[in-house]
């Protein structure tokens, strides 16, 4: 996921009312524990110090049907300073360059043609865009990463995307015939902000994609390690398209995506200004038929992730018993749920090898595994491997 490009909030109240509609009607179906940040990956001298520790807990509107957090964590405190990169992944690098090359042809973009990055993490999107010759621009608040996107030819705006910051934006580079916000748009606090700066930031006829992971497939799949403190919100198309509709905004595209185990791209323009894609009613038609709108799907999903920390928490320790050695593969945030909503670490799972040298040499957040490069894996030939990437 990409450092997120919203803006810095006092506490938004999230635990009472919904960030979609506002109603007071948000209810809890999902307690994680108190757990630590899932990007604060330690160094070995922070194992020492106190961990800060926030509440993880999902709520559903019976409003809109949005589904979030019902408790916040100030922005600074996970996106400053970022330890995710695009790059690591061979696979969402190869998506990111197709995607620009899909936005670039479907759009018809020109060479004169702004396009705006939020959450821009190391410009590997931008440099796809910089290939057929557009301004491209990137903002972010992650400070670690500026330095990654120097050698791109693009430029970077470090902060975050808020109303405040968008008319800078349009001031110093105009208005953007494209803003893309790529597993970004759950970490937005707060929308309604957000989409004004997308106002002050789009021309007219331009358009605005997000992806980000999609609420049913994380529902299908039982995907309880997607929830940590910077996804605020769980995206399904019907809250999205309520959230649009309030802002003068109408959703023209929505495509289901095999990306991160189920995401979905939705494409938004000013009311009026292009024609709907049929798509975007079979989805909202699909997720009424798969009950994405009733709280009983919820409670459902609660029950099953503590089925799978019964089952998997006994397996591991049935094959510790039995004097295994068991190592871990992937370090990413959705590891960091797993590992200290069971209650998972060095007991447990001897390391965790990740291909991030950012992430190399330090520590999982909460439970404490040793993360190490992927060759001490070949060498070291464990007898039981979990996978904790997707």
């Amino acid at each position: 996921m990409m450092a997120v490009g919203t803006a810095p909030a006092a506490r938004l109240g999230l635990k009472s009312r919904c960030a979609v509609c506002a109603e007071t009607a948000v209810e809890e179906f999902l307690d994680l524990g108190t757990t630590a940040l899932a990007n604060r990956f330690l160094t070995k001298d922070e194992l020492t110090r106190p961990e800060p520790r926030f509440p993880l807990r999902m709520g559903f509107c019976h409003s809109c049907g949005h589904v979030q957090l019902t408790e916040i964590v100030p922005p600074g405190l996970m996106f400053d300073d970022y330890l995710y990169v695009s790059a690591a992944s061979d696979t969402l690098k190869a998506h990111l360059l197709g995607l620009s090359d899909l936005l670039v042809e479907r759009y018809r973009l020109k060479s004169t043609d702004l396009v705006i990055d939020v959450g821009c993490n190391d410009g590997t999107l931008l440099s796809g865009f910089r290939r057929h010759g557009l301004r491209a621009l990137g903002v972010d608040p992650a400070r670690n990463l500026a330095e990654l996107t120097r050698g791109l030819d693009v430029e970077r705006y470090v902060g975050y995307f808020d109303s405040d910051a968008a008319r800078e934006i349009a001031d110093r580079w105009g208005r953007a015939s494209l803003i893309t916000a790529t597993n970004t748009f759950p970490h937005i606090q707060d929308l309604q902000d957000f989409l004004a700066a997308v106002d002050l930031a789009l021309t007219p006829e331009g358009v605005l994609v997000v992806e980000m992971h999609y609420l049913v497939d994380l529902l299908d799949q039982s995907a309880f390690d997607t929830v940590y403190h910077e996804h605020v919100s769980y995206w399904a198309l019907g809250p999205m398209k309520t959230l649009f509709d309030r802002h003068g905004m109408t959703i023209i595209d929505a495509e289901r995506l095999p990306l991160h185990h189920g995401q979905l791209r939705v494409s938004v323009t000013r009311r009026g200004r292009r024609q709907v894609n049929p798509r975007v009613s079979e989805v909202l038609a699909m997720e009424t038929a798969s009950g994405i709108g009733r709280f009983e799907t919820y409670q459902q999903f609660a029950r099953e992730a503590g089925r799978i920390k019964h089952d998997l928490r006994e397996a591991l320790d049935t094959l510790r018993a039995g004097g295994a050695r068991i190592a871990g593969y992937g370090a990413p945030a959705k590891a960091s749920t797993l590992l200290s909503f069971l209650g998972i670490g060095p007991d447990r799972l001897d390391y965790i090898v990740d291909r991030s040298p950012l992430k190399q040499g330090r520590y999982t957040p909460d439970s404490h595994v040793p993360i190490v490069g992927p060759e001490r894996l070949l060498a070291d030939q464990p007898d039981y491997v979990l996978l904790l990437a997707w």
